[in-house]
């Protein structure tokens, strides 16, 4: 793991300031939706929102602690099956986890809800739903979802996504949409100076800081995550990928071996920052474009070594 000089080093400030002026206000909304890109502090900043609304009704109970161990009695987290399955099997490794299908919050889940909410509040004024990935809400966990926000109860909504457009409309129109921008790489360079240890982050010397960071779409988190998969790399993989291959037997051979030895997120990562390389070499966006494929096949299962093998003989067809 890179080590991290402060607890708040996901937190995003200019949302946090927003979130407090809701508290001291007390101008809290039945409903939120925390809208951004994965990796930028959305789940840690909704936690915080929701242990300074406690700790405003019950300042003297240890809201810190309880929230972080999710045992504070008007407090319900929802999560799709597959966070579920990851922390039941005790992976380290989300994504190796994910199977499948199973990446969806049921009807069952919701209605857990209903009988929360039925419930007086033991320790505060109202009690708290934190949905996790709320755009993996099935249809008839959606439409169950939408009744509950429609019916007056104590309850106070927060649903984190990434993928706003893929919520009911109606769900949206009844919740206050926190936007979550991505950082600009000049901030992400001044959040590492800021937050990390310097002296044990360590980076593969074959890759450039500059296109770690292109790579991590604007999210301090992703280019944390990114940083320990690259470091995982073998230095053949990353020396062969410095530009787009045209020779048809080396791409035969190293699309073999990125298969052998990596995962298919760890894959996808490569794609990321071989996107990042070869775009500040050529500027090529029909490139970028076929690369962009590579990923949505990969996230598919469909047949990773073919996948690789065809865009990179495509791409090695360009005129670059």
């Amino acid at each position: 793991m890179i080590d991290v000089k402060k607890n708040n080093f996901f937190l995003n400030e200019e949302v946090n300031t927003f979130l407090k002026n809701i508290i001291k206000n007390k101008s809290l909304a039945n409903g939120y939706i925390f809208y951004g890109a994965e990796g930028l502090g959305k789940k840690q900043t909704a936690l915080q929102f929701i242990k300074e609304i406690f700790k405003q009704s019950s300042p003297s109970e240890n809201v810190e602690e309880r929230i972080t161990n999710n045992n504070h009695p008007d407090f319900l987290i929802i999560e799709p099956d597959y966070l579920l399955e990851t922390k039941s099997s005790g992976s380290s490794n989300l994504e190796k986890t994910i199977k499948s299908g199973s990446e969806v919050i049921k009807i069952a889940q919701i209605r857990n809800i209903k009988t929360f909410l039925s419930q007086k509040s033991i320790n505060s004024d109202k009690k708290i739903v934190l949905i996790i990935d709320a755009h993996l809400l099935n249809e008839a966990a959606s439409n169950c979802l939408l009744k509950t926000l429609e019916e007056p109860s104590n309850g106070i909504f927060i649903l984190l996504t990434c993928k706003l457009n893929l919520l009911l409309d109606t769900i949206i129109s009844r919740c206050h949409i926190v936007r979550f921008r991505s950082f600009s790489n000049k901030q992400i360079k001044s959040i590492l100076e800021e937050y990390l240890d310097s002296s044990k982050l360590k980076i593969n010397t074959k890759l450039k800081f500059e296109d770690l960071i292109n790579s991590s779409n604007g999210s301090p988190n992703q280019l944390l995550k990114n940083i320990e998969i690259w470091n995982d790399f073998s230095d053949e993989i990353i020396s062969k990928l410095d530009s787009p291959i045209k020779n048809s037997l080396e791409i035969l051979e190293i699309t073999k071996s990125i298969c052998e030895k990596l995962e298919i997120f760890q894959q996808i990562c490569l794609v990321n920052l071989i996107q990042a390389i070869w775009w500040r070499k050529t500027k090529n966006i029909a490139l970028v474009k076929k690369l962009e494929n590579l990923k949505y096949l990969l996230r598919k299962n469909v047949q990773p070594r073919l996948a690789w093998e065809i865009a990179f003989l495509k791409i090695s067809m360009e005129d670059i």
